[in-house]
């Protein structure tokens, strides 16, 4: 069993973990706070990055433009009801959001929201390190690997999982570190 190719799984909830943390709000514009928020449109809902350009031309500022001007009203109502806490100025064709300032009380809520997706990227990574685990055993239990090939495969399963935990822990401080900015 070759264990960097199973690195794929672990490198693929390490991408997952960083789009995930795009969606939480820093004192910094960035389009990727507003790009899944989800629209009631044509009789169904759709992510706002499908119907409309989204840019940031300063740092505090967001500019929308849906692609059909119909649909304006309802992308608002769906960046109202985010809760994001943005001032929303609708200029007709399209919106500009300013982003106020955080609080400290809004930081805190932020920072434990960064944490729970943080523990629920190192549960993903026990989950995937328990499945791999399982398949060397079995590999073991088939006679296809000695049982000191077991051990050496599952110590360097473990040193692997470690180093992607830590990877895990890196990105959540510097998330961390944008949040308090």
């Amino acid at each position: 069993m070759d264990l960097k190719q199973r690195s794929t799984d672990f490198d693929a909830a390490i991408e997952y973990l960083k789009t995930d943390l795009n969606s939480i709000r820093t004192n910094r514009a960035a389009p990727a706070l507003l790009e899944n928020i989800m629209v009631e449109v044509y009789g169904s809902k759709m992510p706002l990055k499908q119907l409309a350009s989204i840019q940031a031309p300063e740092p505090k500022m967001l500019t929308v433009e849906p692609w059909d001007r119909n649909i304006i009203k309802d992308v608002e109502r769906a960046i109202q009801t985010a809760s994001l806490g943005f001032a929303i100025n609708n200029q007709g064709t399209f919106l500009r959001l300013i982003i106020s300032p955080m609080t400290e009380e809004s930081r805190q809520k932020l920072i434990k929201v960064l944490h729970d997706k943080l523990e629920n990227a190192r549960m993903a990574m026990r989950g995937i390190r328990d499945k791999i685990k399982e398949e060397i055993t079995g590999l073991e239990r088939n006679k296809e690997i000695s049982e000191d090939e077991k051990y050496k495969l599952v110590e360097d399963l473990d040193e692997m999982t470690r180093q992607y935990n830590e990877t895990v822990r890196e990105v959540g401080e510097k998330k961390e570190e944008e949040i308090k900015l």
